[in-house]
């Protein structure tokens, strides 16, 4: 019997977010310390097993709210469905033949939920690494980001960017230029312009996410949307900034300057506040992470923040006053591309 096993990381977006939406750039990284796995194997027919979140028993209808608080409506089964039709779908558009064997498939997530680390993203991924595997095709890289959002923004209708999906795909830190003068085309599926970065190992990043609370990527990327669309020149202007913070912080990086990379940091959050009205306990953690001497933004949607650090004092600093607020910190350190 095969067994083959994927997984795909959370990931942190540290300069450009939420640009990566709007033809802008972004520099985001794999967090090795969260990941999803799909574990697919040969089947008598195809089967799907639920996991701990897509459950629909209770103990109480206090525990059903806290429940679809803390994870939403939706588990993963409504992903990996929306995965293998999508698949289905391209291979028939590209003229592979798939073969008849059947699989059993099944996931786990240990990322936490609606704090902007891309959970959902993640397993998706996951399951293109198992069925790519499973019936032997061959997608190329540079499309397989395109891939992911699509199942969720045209299957599934969940809002999102192209970031997330590229340093899942890629993994380690990727420097991504979604210019429209960078979109070529393979298969019919358009990628754009992604750059590995090496980063110093004594490089001081953290990301810290609250353990209780979160706000589902839909919440701030919709509204957003409709400004820009509209033409509002405060987020048209803004995305520019974004995209400009991204540019510049590629070369801090590798430079190793971590004083510019903490400015551009921080003023990208500031930049985002500027036009979006933010959940206070948001924008506490940033504030707080700040009041410690660190530098803070949002690592994703909102729930999870990122920023440098200056010594192991300061660290230990910011996970006293964080988790004051119900906030875990964690220390990053540098990786290369992650092998799945």
């Amino acid at each position: 019997m095969r067994i083959i096993r994927k997984r795909a990381y959370a990931r942190a977006g540290l300069l450009g977010n939420p640009s990566d939406g709007y033809n802008g750039k972004t520099i985001a990284f794999s967090v090795r310390d969260f990941w999803s796995e799909v574990t697919l194997y040969d089947w008598h027919t195809l089967e799907i097993i639920p996991s701990q979140y897509d459950h629909g028993r209770f103990r109480s209808i206090h525990e059903l709210a806290e429940d679809v608080t803390s994870h939403g409506y939706y588990g993963g089964v409504r992903l990996l469905k929306a995965t293998i039709k999508r698949f289905v779908e391209y291979c028939d558009e590209q003229g592979i033949q798939l073969h008849s064997q059947n699989f059993s498939v099944r996931y786990d997530s240990y990322i936490p939920r609606q704090v902007g680390l891309a959970g959902s993203s993640s397993i998706i991924t996951a399951m293109l690494r198992c069925l790519l595997e499973f019936y032997d095709v061959d997608m190329p890289l540079e499309i397989q980001p395109s891939f992911v959002l699509s199942v969720e923004t045209d299957e599934l209708s969940i809002s999102g960017g192209l970031q997330d999906r590229v340093v899942q795909v890629y993994g380690g830190m990727v420097y991504m230029d979604f210019s429209e003068s960078q979109a070529q085309s393979i298969n019919g599926i358009t990628h754009y312009h992604y750059d590995y970065l090496q980063w110093s190992a004594d490089l001081p990043l953290y990301i810290a996410y609250h353990t209780q609370l979160g706000e589902p990527t839909e919440v701030f990327h919709n509204d957003i949307r409709g400004r820009f669309n509209r033409g509002d020149s405060t987020v048209v202007e803004a995305m520019k900034q974004f995209a400009q913070f991204a540019e510049d912080g590629r070369e801090a990086i590798k430079s190793n300057d971590i004083k510019a990379l903490s400015e551009l940091i921080d003023a990208n959050f500031d930049t985002r506040q500027r036009i979006a009205q933010l959940p206070q306990w948001q924008i506490d953690m940033v504030e707080t992470a700040r009041s410690c001497g660190a530098s803070a933004k949002f690592a994703g949607s909102g729930g999870a923040i990122v920023g440098t650090y200056d010594g192991a004092d300061m660290l230990a600093t910011l996970t006293e006053k964080l988790g004051a607020i119900g906030s875990r910190v964690i220390a990053i350190h540098p990786v290369d591309a992650i092998e799945s």
